[in-house]
């Protein structure tokens, strides 16, 4: 609010405007203040403080200096008040502008800010900051100075939502040299660890050759096994090596005992 001289033409003189003005007259509905004006000011019973009053000498009397505010300006008057009005007007306070004020109270949901408005705003927790935190008494106190940006305002509920860390510059991004680079997959066939398709490209052969070494080689036949093989032929069945066939159990084995037993008894009897 503006304090204004009293050599100020009317047609300056805006609301809320500060005089120092002197008590020209009283009456049963108020006061006649002179501010310097062509018109008088006039100041109302009720505007004499917040409190009601009965009478009007009880509150100011003639000759007295005080301080007033312009309400409302008129062709033949000014109307006054002795009650400082609000920084802001409900109909003032808009949605994105920023105000200044003070913390007055502190709650686990918030903070409450007087601006100059009917009411404090409410900083919610999550609106205080950037980043997380969990009380609002993590960042502030009863009695800071901040500056806020206005979220919303219903003039129905008499509410008015704040936020700090809108009014604050947003936090920088750590330089790229100390960002942790990300995670990546190494590949079996490339000498880099990077895994690209380059490296697939570069030897594909390698792990072909890994798979055909890990492939199973025909087992050579010992002496024993040559002289088995010759009996089982004579005998008219197949012969199967002993380390690719899966074991029969005890039957096959004893098949085999009795076979290689006739094959020796065959060649006794043949010399």
């Amino acid at each position: 609010m503006e304090t204004v001289t009293e050599s100020a033409p009317t047609n300056e003189v805006k609301p809320k405007a500060h005089f120092a003005g002197k008590v020209t007259k009283t009456t049963l509905a108020g006061a006649i203040v002179d501010i310097g004006q062509k018109v008088p000011g006039v100041v109302h019973i009720s505007q004499l403080r917040k409190e009601p009053v009965n009478r009007v000498e009880d509150v100011i009397h003639e000759g007295q200096v005080v301080d007033v505010w312009v309400r409302r300006v008129r062709d033949d008057r000014i109307e006054l008040t002795m009650v400082e009005p609000q920084g802001l007007e409900w109909r003032e306070i808009k949605p994105d502008m920023i105000v200044k004020g003070k913390v007055t109270r502190l709650e686990s949901y918030g903070a409450f800010v007087d601006f100059g408005a009917e009411r404090p705003g409410l900083v919610h927790v999550s609106e205080i900051a950037h980043g997380f935190i969990k009380t609002p008494g993590e960042k502030l106190h009863e009695g800071d100075e901040v500056e806020a940006r206005v979220l919303e305002v219903n003039r129905r509920k008499k509410q008015i939502r704040l936020s700090i860390k809108a009014a604050l510059p947003e936090p920088e991004e750590p330089p790229a040299e100390a960002r942790p680079e990300p995670r990546r997959e190494r590949s079996r066939g490339g000498k880099d660890g990077k895994g690209g398709e380059g490296s697939r490209r570069g030897k594909p052969h390698q792990q072909e050759e890994f798979v055909e070494e890990q492939e199973p080689r025909e087992p050579e036949l010992t002496a024993f096994q040559i002289a088995f093989q010759e009996a089982e032929a004579r005998s008219g069945k197949n012969f199967v090596a002993p380390e690719r066939k899966k074991s029969r159990g005890r039957g096959a084995s004893k098949e085999h005992e009795e076979i290689f037993d006739r094959t020796l008894k065959n060649r006794i009897t043949e010399k």
